[in-house]
């Protein structure tokens, strides 16, 4: 070999050895490459606490087993525990140590055989996957008390690794389970920019997508690259999320916490993961105003009976090579000057209950000696075939199966990828009444158990960031109230959203909808769109403005109509209430009045008998209203035929003709409206097609032609009459009735055929006011045209109620 070798940092020989890779120092000093001189040994500075309690630790558990009377009871094991200052070139050099002896020279020959039976290490995941891809194709067993990175758990990559902690795979989904558990969903993130952080990140960017949590960003950075560093605070500094995912290793961390605090940046809440969430390293004056509150998944602690005293007595005393200063060294063992920095820990321990990983280490070890005892055949009483060989890939087969108990009350396993049971504490970063700073736990999570008992949080004795009582919100947008649904930003993430109301006629009645329901037929959406209700039923009704309206112009028509039936009774032995036939004006007041009040049964809630009814009564009151004038008219024609020499048509339109007309033309509607009763007969219908928001309760008409054969049939009487009417317009004026009679046709033709277009146009119960209104219109024009005139000579001017007067000698007129 042309270069030294690499010497262990502590040592011990063993019939069994263990190796072991710590970054118990982690600066590391390269030497000057001149080429021209051999290089002088890496100097490392700065010492680990954590990774040289982990490698106390391992002595400490080697110790005990050796020991032991009841596992490997006459076999001992040795250690070799290097030092890799935190660097891959160390680390490197460290394993290829580890794989061969120090003694191996060009002229021995590899046999197979190894002579370490395992390796405890590294600490660091991107360190870890370096160490197991060098002694994967040796199968000589890897476990790692602390490398979390999911990409370990290949075992077709890694087929002799193990760990004695879980993988991040757990960790990671954990992370996005806690941020949905506090209902965050607009968060940051940030990662180392190595294996461990990766990979990480990589889980929990996926986990998070699944459960709904949008990540505003994610940036990475590596400890050696401040220029990364700097803009990853930049990014936090300009985000809006209130809540950082930090999957950074201890190192990291301490990068960021630097820069976060010189800048100033606080109130943010950061969710850790256990590589920093209680490194006792980021305690600093200035790192509870950026950290307070902090929440984070850590490794369970475990106190390891004995090992607090251990530390700070029997290691120094029987294990540590430098205890006493001696300048005298050969050149095959350690300057002393490694363990200078190490010797200042001789009397502290009081870290000691906050080390959560040595616990990981003490399994480890104990695991290797249970898969050892296996393949020793191991009795208590008897002891262990010692002079057994053992191969590395023999003990990476008996790990598979080691199962025990420690003395802590822990059960120990390695899963089907070599990991061990997903178990975390929930720790937060609280600030005691004498202003230290405590990492006090506050849950549990195991991942074992089912998703919804993966948690056991104690969320009132969480100190939240800033120190606040108060839980922080962390959202792109607020929540959308019911009533309204989520509408995408274009552009961004999908927790970003506008709120936009539901359109009319539907209800969101949760909060957060993506979207509306229509509300099903017969109901519409209340004012807040949260509920469906009833939709209004509209109809006209007796007890609202234009029905009472109505009413009143009906009944008043009915009454006027009746008052002058009584005064034409009163008078009807007088001769301008006998001429043209006083039997047909009381039938035509009678109808008349029965016009009036049909309109009666337009108003109210439409039912199956009111339906039928309107129509029908309307259509036939009007035909006997119309073919009472349509009978007078015929009169006024025939009598002033009478006059002429030679005419007497008089005797064929007598009063029975008269009767048995008026009769005849009103059993043709009554037919025409027993016909349309029989095939289809209007009836209720709900009308939802006009107004979205309420239903028009309507008579339907059932058959179209029914309808508009009664219309059509008065209509036809009505042209007739009028015709007539006109006709005689020119007769004598005193005894001229047709006059009138031709202004009330005109007035009734008039109202019905502008009833028409506004009956096809008028929205819901307006439809049936302007039927209503055409009817009483066309009444009142009747009424007023026919026997107005006749009223006024009666009242006013009784002298011109002659019958000299009214056969035309007189030159009064009416």
């Amino acid at each position: 070999m042309m270069a030294d070798p690499k010497y262990p940092l502590l040592y011990k020989d063993g019939d069994v050895t263990i190796g072991s890779l710590f970054a118990i120092h982690s600066k590391e000093t390269l030497p000057s490459f001149e080429f021209t001189q051999k290089p002088q040994f890496l100097s490392c500075s700065s010492v680990n606490l954590m990774d040289f309690r982990m490698a106390q630790t391992m002595i400490f558990s080697i110790d005990e087993i050796n020991r032991s009377q009841s596992l490997l009871p006459n076999v001992s094991i040795g250690y070799r525990i290097y030092d890799t200052c935190g660097s891959r070139l160390s680390s490197m050099s460290a394993t290829m140590a580890l794989m061969n002896d120090q003694e191996f020279t060009a002229e021995d020959q590899c046999n197979g055989q190894s002579h370490i039976h395992a390796i405890i290490g590294e600490t660091e995941s991107s360190a870890t996957v370096i160490l197991s891809r060098t002694t994967g194709p040796f199968k000589i067993p890897v476990i790692s008390p602390s490398a979390t990175c999911e990409c370990l758990s290949n075992r077709k990559e890694y087929p002799s690794f193990f760990r004695t902690i879980a993988s991040d795979y757990h960790q990671s989904r954990a992370l996005a389970y806690i941020v949905k558990h506090f209902g965050w969903s607009w968060v940051g993130a940030v990662n180392s920019d190595n294996d461990y952080g990766n990979n990480g990140m990589a889980i929990f960017l996926k986990t998070a997508q699944e459960e709904g949590i949008c990540v505003e960003y994610s940036e990475k950075f590596y400890r050696t690259e401040p220029e990364n560093l700097q803009n990853v605070v930049d990014i936090i500094k300009q985000g809006t999320s209130k809540v950082i995912v930090a999957f950074l290793s201890h190192f990291e961390m301490g990068n960021l916490l630097e820069q976060l605090s010189i800048q100033n940046i606080t109130g943010l809440q950061m969710i850790g993961v256990e590589a920093w969430i209680t490194a006792k390293s980021l305690i600093t004056p200035n790192s509870f105003h950026v950290l307070g509150g902090s929440l984070g998944f850590a490794v369970r602690r475990t106190d390891i009976e004995g090992f607090s005293d251990y530390v700070i007595k029997a290691f120094w005393d029987t294990h540590f090579p430098c205890s006493v200063r001696d300048e005298n060294f050969s050149q095959h063992e350690l300057n002393c000057r490694r363990y200078q920095d190490l010797l200042y820990l001789k009397n502290y321990n009081e870290d000691v209950p906050e080390q959560r990983y040595s616990s990981n280490v003490y399994k480890a070890v104990y695991a290797i000696a249970y898969a050892l005892h296996n393949l020793l055949k191991c009795k208590e009483q008897e002891g262990c075939e010692k002079g057994m060989m053992i191969k590395t890939h023999q003990v990476v087969e008996a790990l598979k199966n080691v199962s025990f108990t420690t003395k802590m009350g822990d059960h120990v396993w390695f899963d089907s990828s070599g990991a061990a049971l997903a178990q975390y504490e929930v720790v937060n970063w609280q600030q005691d009444s004498n202003g230290s700073i405590q990492f006090k736990p506050v849950g549990y999570y195991d991942a074992s158990k089912s998703l919804h008992e993966h948690f056991d949080l104690d969320t009132e004795n969480i100190i939240w960031a800033g120190g606040q009582l108060k839980k922080p919100r962390s959202v792109c947008s607020e929540s959308c109230p019911p009533g309204t649904r989520k509408a995408a930003q274009k552009g961004r993430p999908v927790c970003c959203y506008d709120c936009i109301p539901c359109a009319e006629g539907e209800i969101s009645n949760e909060t957060d909808s993506n979207n509306c329901k229509q509300c099903p037929g017969q109901y519409w959406s209340n004012a807040e769109k949260n509920e469906c209700v009833l939709k209004a039923v509209e109809f006209l009704s007796f007890t609202e403005v234009m029905g009472i309206l109505l009413i009143s112009f009906s009944l008043f028509g009915a009454g006027l109509t009746a008052l002058v039936a009584v005064l034409f009774y009163s008078k009807k032995d007088t001769p301008i209430v006998k001429a043209n036939n006083s039997e047909l004006s009381f039938l035509l007041l009678f109808s008349l009045t029965l016009c009036f009040l049909c309109s009666l049964t337009f108003i109210s809630r439409p039912t199956e008998w009111s339906c039928m009814l309107r129509h029908t009564a309307f259509g036939i009151t009007f035909v006997l209203c119309i073919s009472c004038v349509l009978g007078k008219t015929i009169v006024v024609l025939m009598a002033f035929k009478a006059t002429l020499p030679g005419k007497n048509l008089m005797k064929w339109f007598g009063p029975l003709q008269q009767r048995l007309s008026v009769l005849a033309f009103t059993l043709i509607q009554v037919l025409i409206c027993v016909l349309w009763l029989t095939i289809s007969p209007p009836f209720p219908y709900k009308n939802m097609k006009y107004y979205k928001e309420k239903i028009i309760l309507e008579c339907s008409l059932g058959s179209s032609l029914g309808f508009y054969a009664v219309l059509g049939y008065i209509g036809l009487l009505a042209v007739f009459c009028f015709i007539l009417a006109f006709l005689a317009r020119k007769l004598p004026d005193n005894f001229n009735e047709a006059k009138f009679i031709t202004f009330s046709m005109l007035i009734f033709c008039a109202v019905w055929i502008t009833f028409i277009p506004s009956y096809v146009s008028s929205p819901g119960k307006f439809t049936v006011a302007v039927e209503i209104f055409a009817i009483l219109a066309s009444s009142f024009g009747l009424l007023f045209c026919i026997f107005a005139p006749k009223c006024f000579i009666i009242i006013f001017k009784p002298e011109q109620n002659t019958k000299q007067h009214v056969m035309g000698k007189s030159s009064n007129s009416l």
